[in-house]
């Protein structure tokens, strides 16, 4: 018996008889807060994200300002068109290969959800998202995130999900640490996340 199978004997053993119970957990009182869209803005913040709130009108600008001037820059083909308006030189993916992705420098993309507590961006890879290698190779990931995407907590954005998509979440900038516990980004995906907040009351 392997070790993962002992665990999962005395799980069960301790949990033999129990009826499990039917009533959602609460999140307490005060675990909310009131505004989640500067919640979230925050704590993306916090993982070394670089987050701007703009309006609606301003969404093209903050697209081409998050992009440094030279880069090539890659967009799924169902990216909406006031999010490519800051981008008129992308390149679509049309099933790129991966030495072209390789290749860009930046991607734009839209999100399917935020989570406010944790500061998490969810993609479910729709077609403005793209595939996931098309997240994971460019060194600059910008994101766009409506406010009324942003959730409050996990449990929110899960009640939201497909589980039968594929989902990828991201908190900040792909990062690790070393035995000496050096911080060392960029080893698993973009070394830059830029998250642009579109307020949609502006």
């Amino acid at each position: 018996m392997s070790a993962r199978d002992e665990i999962l004997r005395r799980v069960r053993e301790a949990v033999a008889g129990l009826d499990p119970d039917p009533d959602p957990v609460v999140a307490p009182v005060g675990a909310t807060t009131a505004d989640p869209v500067a919640h979230f803005a925050e704590r993306v913040a916090d993982y070394r994200a670089v987050v701007v709130r703009v309006v609606a009108q301003g969404l093209a600008q903050a697209v081409a300002e998050a992009i440094p001037a030279g880069e090539r820059v890659v967009v799924p083909p169902g990216l909406a068109e006031e999010v490519r308006a800051g981008v008129p030189e992308a390149i679509v993916d049309d099933g790129l290969t991966a030495a072209d992705l390789d290749a860009v420098d930046a991607v734009v993309t839209a999100c399917r959800v935020g989570i406010a507590e944790t500061g998490t961006l969810v993609l479910d890879h729709t077609e403005d998202q793209g595939r996931r290698a098309l997240t994971l190779v460019p060194d600059r990931h910008v994101c766009v995130v409506r406010a009324d995407q942003v959730v409050a907590d996990v449990p929110d954005a899960v009640a939201l999900l497909d589980p039968d998509r594929p989902l990828t979440w991201i908190s900040g900038p792909s990062a690790t640490s070393d035995i000496e516990l050096d911080r060392v980004e960029g080893v698993h995906g973009p070394r830059q996340l830029h998250v642009i907040v579109v307020d949609t009351e502006g």
